[in-house]
């Protein structure tokens, strides 16, 4: 009979809990703000190991940025405690160096620059080694091509110098630009078609050359980045090389390419790893994960494949996932990617049970930081989490601690509604606050 009345008990506690979930659920589902569109949720307590809420949780949705939590999990596993910048080896007066798609080197963010100090401080002859083992494109599958020259989609590369963009700035009423394309001769008359001092107006670039234009814009000019073409095609270097001639204060042509990567390589190491993924999830930074993604693939298969990567991660770490995703990018900048809310929950129990929360909330934000500067009042250590937004599409998935101070995990996932973007974070936020107050 104690044992009936426990189970009594325990099974009341449960449904009790339930209700109060789905009282406040039922709300958010109806909010005006998110009512359009296709809705997924996921409340999981690691604690208990019991889903306390699930609603279309085994659908797939579009998850836009919370697909880096995934690339997020692939850097913290794969890239070891420190980035490695490129592959060195010296032969007689020789410098040879191979980039490994670390995309710190020369980046305004990033201080520390072994990789330049080397270059900068060697004697000997450099030469850049191309491998022709990668298969990867400039940009993700099922990217919007006529994004091409908004700041968050600059071109991937296996060698990255300040980002693979030009950042425009006024100094003293004058247009300056990060690197210095006025003064090279090399991008005089290729990069700038025509340039004037004026405080209204927009930078555009071509879609397919590294030529820019000045149009008229209401604003008043403060700063501008737009990415640059990298390569023509993957076996060629030549803007990175003479950009980085330029930073060494060297002529292009002193930089020889070598197609032979037969060598016995040392490792140069530049950032901590952490120090790349932080800004990657606070800023949801797309090409800070599209580049780590690759250097993934660099260190795991030895060459640069987003396809094959996602691939190999998809049969190996994430072989148990609750449902079979459709994943293509590091980014979450594509549209073809497709996740269920549960799916995200087994990544978040996964990275929370091999890397410790410690670790965790160090990379991602919390409330009033990066994407949740705004949201969350008073819920600073209470709540970490990674956003996702694009058009008619918002999600969040992360860690909560209620008023319990129970641990749950979550993932919502709202697409194809039509409402703003803020709307939708709004929605999401207050239903967590609820759930939080009464759990």
């Amino acid at each position: 009979m104690k044992y009936f009345f426990l189970f009594i008990t325990t099974l009341c506690f449960h449904t009790l809990t339930a209700q109060i979930t789905q009282k406040q659920i039922n709300v958010f589902l109806n909010d005006t703000a998110v009512l359009s569109g296709h809705v997924g949720i996921s409340i999981y307590e690691p604690a208990t190991k019991k889903y306390l809420y699930n609603y279309n949780a085994d659908k797939n949705f579009t998850p836009s940025s919370n697909v880096k939590l995934f690339t997020m999990y692939a850097g913290m596993k794969y890239l070891g405690d420190s980035l490695v910048s490129a592959k060195i080896s010296e032969r007689n007066d020789s410098l040879f160096f191979q980039p490994t798609g670390d995309p710190t080197f020369i980046h305004k963010d990033f201080l520390f620059q072994p990789l330049y100090n080397v270059l900068n401080n060697s004697k000997k002859r450099l030469a850049h080694v191309i491998t022709f083992k990668d298969q990867y494109s400039k940009y993700g599958s099922g990217w919007n091509w006529d994004d091409y020259q908004e700041d968050y989609m600059a071109e991937r590369s296996r060698f990255s110098i300040y980002g693979n963009v030009f950042s425009f700035f006024k100094d003293k009423n004058i247009i300056q630009a990060i690197p210095d394309i006025i003064k090279p001769p090399y991008f005089k008359d290729s990069l700038i078609k025509y340039f004037r001092n004026t405080n209204s107006f927009k930078i555009s670039r071509s879609q397919d050359y590294n030529v820019f234009f000045i149009g008229s814009n209401k604003e008043v000019f403060k700063s501008q980045q737009i990415p640059f073409k990298t390569h023509a095609d993957i076996y060629t270097w030549g803007l990175q090389i003479a950009l980085l001639a330029d930073k060494l204060e060297i002529d292009k042509d002193s930089i020889a390419e070598y197609f032979n990567d037969n060598f016995i390589w040392k490792k140069l190491h530049s950032q901590p790893t952490d120090s790349l993924l932080r800004p990657m999830m606070h800023n949801s930074d797309n090409f800070f994960a599209e580049q780590t993604l690759l250097m993934v693939s660099n260190e795991k298969l030895g060459y640069m494949s987003d396809e094959k990567i996602i691939d190999t991660l998809l049969k190996t770490d994430f072989k148990d996932l609750p449902t079979k995703p459709r994943w293509v990018d590091g980014s979450g900048l594509s549209r073809y990617n497709l996740f269920s809310p549960k799916d995200f929950i087994f990544l978040l129990d996964k990275m929370k049970n091999e890397f410790g929360m410690d670790r965790i909330k160090n990379i991602l934000p919390t409330a009033g930081q990066g994407t949740l500067k705004g949201y969350y009042e008073n819920l600073s250590g209470l709540i970490y989490a990674k956003t996702g937004s694009m058009s008619n599409n918002v999600s969040l998935s992360g860690f909560l601690y209620t008023k319990k101070n129970k641990m749950l995990i979550f993932s919502i996932q709202i697409n194809a509604y039509n409402g703003t973007g803020r709307a939708g974070r709004r929605a999401i936020e207050k239903m967590l606050q609820q759930i939080r107050e009464n759990n």
